[in-house]
């Protein structure tokens, strides 16, 4: 066989290996654990604000019965973080870590406080809290 494809090491239109020029092996594969992680949904239980504040509600560390997702947010929320910190430094999609959180949240493994709404708007310091976090990342 000759052409392009043979020589990529993606693989090609052959059959043997992803699509020429399609996602690497593991990004796909990372996105096929998310979606079975979060059971394919896409939205959190109830309303959670990526600024919302989540703590460990547990004072060690999670099992192996818990998945590696988890185990990695408990740790992490060790030290309060907002939902959008939790999200950048797992490296996982901000609407998966909604997902999770909230799971998490209603089986007592993490605490969430949420941010106070005012009418007009949310408060100014949270804000420049959460800004600065991000900016540390």
């Amino acid at each position: 066989m000759t052409g392009p494809h043979w020589n990529d090491p993606r693989g090609g239109a052959d059959g043997y290996g992803p699509p020429y020029g399609g996602p690497p092996q593991e990004e796909e594969s990372s996105l096929v654990r998310m979606y079975a992680v979060t059971g394919g949904r896409t939205a959190p239980r109830s309303q959670l604000a990526m600024e919302a504040l989540v703590s460990s509600a547990t004072s060690g560390t999670l099992g192996m019965s818990f998945t590696r997702e988890y185990r990695a947010i408990s740790q992490l929320c060790r030290q309060v973080r907002s939902v959008a910190e939790v999200s950048a430094l797992l490296g996982i999609p901000l609407g998966v870590a909604r997902v999770l959180i909230s799971d998490m949240e209603s089986e007592g493994l993490v605490r969430i406080y949420h941010p106070q709404i005012q009418e007009r708007g949310p408060d100014l310091g949270l804000l420049e809290r959460v800004l600065s976090g991000l900016r540390r990342l």
